[in-house]
């Protein structure tokens, strides 16, 4: 058996001394990636933890390599741009130069605050929710904007000032989100995207479609097809608990309708065509070493954005346009698609974006439903959730009550004044306890507090809800039929 400092050694040979031979940053990218792709297929593997570890190890000391190249941090699936050039040296501001890692499976950032959003809009090419946009939606709709628009919780579009144009000349869009079921019980954070599509259903009197990418989750996660479906089930209840209208809203598993209809498939096989190896790779990071489920999956979760997938919905109709609420994290896929649409005779889907929503711990990454502590999960008890705040959730007070009273708390990096941001209905409660909180008058306790009694009735509410959704509603809702609707 080889041993680790011997594998290491073998890993580095193999790469001609690390980065030597690598001429450009894109010839060190490519073996950066294909590294990580040995890493992934190790830990698939079951490998020898000496065998991983070197394979680890040479991933770091490329990654290192790389930065020293090229100025910037290595980042799967954004490769160098053609005029990058040497680092610059000298003294840089704090935060510059250090992207925030964003992509479909990874939100990570070195700032407190949380990602910077503005940069994102920019790198993504989307456009700003700005107050014109807000106040155009009120004045379309006839009533206050959603919480979520009023305070930049969805802070970024493509296309809805044409969404509005056309539904103003009485021409109608239909929803489109999803989720992927990795595990039986969802949090918090899952809320969000449904709960702004079910105001934005109510509001715009249009149908939804929600795709579970159960599909998905087997081929990414280590779970089996049947964990993947039942996990489908078990959150197409909390999604049903939104309150979404029966009427108008059609869910579905991508691995019970996939094959039972054959104008959703033949659309997945248009953009399959119309899309390279190479393009999935710039825009989604795979490697050689990805199976090829994943590669063609990002057709799969196109697809939905074109009405004629849903004959029993739209008939044969291809000229509805498709709005999609999600979070900026699922931005690559449908550029993706809004690049083949054209080509394929449809209509680009508009989007609108939102941000994550925070670990307890902090910022710096999303809150995930595989860490029980990062977590508020819908199914927990008024006691778990009180534990879990008031333990867990990151605080921007000071450390002794003196100094907090003399020089306040900074709420841009409180967790649980994030939390309430998406979660207290009332603006005017929301900043005066911001205020209060960043006076000092208001302390991290009773901040936590108040966080506290506003999730327990709202989670408790969400459980008695879904406690009434039976196994014959779940069959209703994710059964191919007409809505009631007028385009």
């Amino acid at each position: 058996m080889l041993t680790y400092g011997r594998l290491l050694v073998k890993d580095m040979t193999d790469c001609q001394g690390v980065a030597e031979g690598a001429s450009t940053p894109m010839e060190l990218y490519e073996r950066l990636s294909a590294q990580g792709g040995k890493v992934r297929s190790l830990k698939s593997a079951k490998a020898e933890k000496a065998e991983v570890d070197a394979a680890v190890q040479l991933l770091l000391m490329l990654k290192m390599d790389y930065k020293q190249m090229t100025g910037q941090d290595y980042k799967a699936g954004c490769p160098p741009s053609d005029n990058v050039g040497a680092p610059n040296n000298g003294p840089a501001a704090d935060g510059a130069g250090e992207e925030d890692t964003v992509d479909p499976w990874n939100v990570s950032t070195t700032n407190a605050n949380g990602v910077d959003y503005d940069k994102l809009i920019v790198r993504f090419g989307s456009s700003k929710i700005d107050k014109e946009l807000v106040d155009r939606i009120e004045r379309v709709c006839g009533q206050k904007p959603h919480r979520f628009l009023r305070r930049g919780v969805f802070f970024s579009h493509r296309d809805m000032h044409q969404v509005l144009d056309a539904y103003e000349k009485h021409k109608s869009f239909y929803l489109y989100t999803g989720r992927g079921p990795s595990s039986e019980a969802m949090h918090v954070g899952h809320l969000i995207p449904f709960i702004f599509t079910k105001w934005l259903q109510d509001m715009f009197d249009i149908p939804l479609v929600i795709q579970l990418t159960d599909d998905e989750k087997y081929l990414w996660k280590d779970l089996t097809v049947e964990e993947c479906h039942r996990f489908a089930i078990e959150n197409t209840k909390d999604i049903i608990a939104c309150g979404f209208d029966l009427n108008k809203t059609f869910i579905f598993s991508d691995l019970d309708y996939m094959g039972a209809s054959p104008e959703f498939y033949r659309n997945v096989v248009k953009i399959q065509k119309h899309v390279t190896f190479n393009q999935v790779k710039g825009i989604f990071g795979f490697t050689d070493s990805d199976c090829i489920g994943k590669i063609s999956f990002p057709a799969i979760q196109a697809a939905p954005s074109f009405s004629n997938s849903f004959p029993h919905i739209f008939g044969s109709r291809k000229d509805i346009q498709c709005l999609i609420p999600c979070a900026i994290d699922q931005d690559p896929y449908f550029r993706m698609t809004r690049d083949v649409a054209p080509r394929i005779g449809y209509p680009k889907p508009a989007l609108l974006h939102s941000t994550f929503f925070p670990a307890l711990q902090g910022a710096q990454t999303k809150m995930s439903a595989s860490d029980a502590n990062s977590s508020i999960f819908l199914t927990d008890t008024p006691k778990q959730i009180k534990n879990k705040i008031n333990k867990h959730a990151f605080s921007g007070g000071k450390d002794t009550v003196e100094e907090h009273r003399k020089y306040g708390g900074n709420a841009d990096v409180d967790v649980s004044f994030m939390y309430l941001t998406f979660f207290l209905e009332d603006d005017e409660q929301l900043e005066k306890i911001r205020q209060d909180y960043t006076s000092g008058a208001l302390l991290t306790g009773e901040l936590k507090k108040i966080l506290i009694e506003t999730l327990q009735p709202m989670i408790a509410q969400h459980q008695e809800r879904r406690k009434q959704v039976t196994d014959e509603i779940v069959k209703q809702f994710m059964t191919p039929r007409p809505l009631n609707f007028k385009l």
